[in-house]
């Protein structure tokens, strides 16, 4: 067994997140559909950049960040205090170079090579309206183009905890670079967690998703809607019991309901973290795995691991952006989780 370097290795597309506060007039102007996240190509994405640079005024008014799911859940675990290395492709270029810079100004690991080949890095350009409304038009780019040869398998042998995004299965070169990874970590003695992204994925990707739960995943992080996908169940009663009969750590959310944690026998029911307003709801799935995550390779038990989880997804609906504002660190330790 390898020397245990990161609490977690995180396998997942590397999105650039552009915000800026517009106007219903620039939606308008721009054709983008309020509150909806549509795909776009390069051409698009670009044009969308430079009008929302343009709205801002100067680019230092223009928030630029690196998103993603994988990555944002890294970013959880690293304000909890947590170690954390990423895996996920960029293009040589300025965006690329933002993203490289927000990882590690956050204390996270990322030396995967940027591509100089290919399509340009990724960005989610987010228009948000007065009434809170995000418009979102997502250009997936280089991140979609993760091939086996981004995997150090020595690095990430020396993680405790795998994670990795359903949404990798969408691209075969991605899904061999996930498998890589997989056995460079069971290989090492690590657990692999696989969060499945969103219902969709599911949909396309549920045997496969079922046999890898067969054969390598410990954790499964999935909300209500994803688990009744997976286990084509009618209600959450069924969920739970497919769960229990699969013998893995299943960590379920179910928004406003909190939690629900099952392991064979064991079925732990956590409450939703206290919230004075929900601002916006972006990322509380990425940061409960984080608070999750944490937990788990801090030697927690299963009901503080979700407590944790549960704690850091109250903390991120109650702002804009899908990372932490305040310190995960000192609000469990202020909750006693730690």
């Amino acid at each position: 067994m390898s020397y245990q370097q990161f609490d977690v290795a995180g396998l997942g597309n590397a999105i650039v997140d552009v915000i800026a506060s517009v106007d219903d007039r620039f939606l308008l102007t721009h054709r983008i559909a309020k509150g909806a996240m549509v795909l776009v190509d390069e051409f698009r994405a670009k044009e969308l950049h430079k009008a929302l640079a343009d709205a801002s005024q100067s680019l230092s008014s223009l928030h630029e960040i690196a998103g993603g799911s994988a990555a944002n859940t890294l970013a959880g675990l690293a304000s909890l205090g947590g170690t954390g290395i990423y895996v996920g492709k960029v293009f040589d270029d300025r965006l690329g170079n933002v993203f490289a810079k927000s990882m590690s100004a956050q204390g996270i690991s990322f030396t995967t090579h940027p591509t100089r080949s290919g399509s340009a890095t990724a960005s989610c350009l987010i228009a948000v309206t007065p009434d809170g409304q995000r418009s979102m038009s997502t250009y997936l780019g280089a991140c979609r183009e993760l091939a086996p040869e981004d995997v150090d398998a020595q690095q990430l042998g020396c993680a405790k905890i795998l994670y990795i995004e359903g949404y990798l299965w969408d691209e075969e070169r991605a899904k061999e670079a996930s498998r890589k990874a997989i056995a460079a970590v069971k290989g090492a003695g690590g657990k692999i967690a696989l969060t499945l992204s969103d219902s969709f994925c599911v949909g396309r990707f549920r045997a496969e998703f079922l046999d890898l739960l067969d054969r390598d995943v410990n954790i499964l992080f999935a909300n209500e809607e994803e688990a009744k996908a997976l286990y084509e169940a009618e209600n959450f009663e069924g969920v739970i019991a497919a769960a229990q009969k699969w013998g893995g750590i299943a960590a379920l959310t179910r928004s406003a309901k909190g939690c629900v944690i099952v392991e064979e026998g064991v079925v732990h029911q956590i409450a939703a973290a206290p919230v004075a307003q929900v601002v916006d709801t972006t990322g509380a799935g990425d940061q409960f795995a984080a608070g999750f995550l944490y937990g788990l390779t801090r030697g927690k038990g299963l009901a503080d691991c979700g407590r944790l989880g549960a704690l850091a997804a109250a903390e991120v609906i109650s702002h804009y952006g899908a990372r932490p504002e305040t310190s995960l660190n000192e609000l469990a330790a202020h909750a006693g989780l730690l």
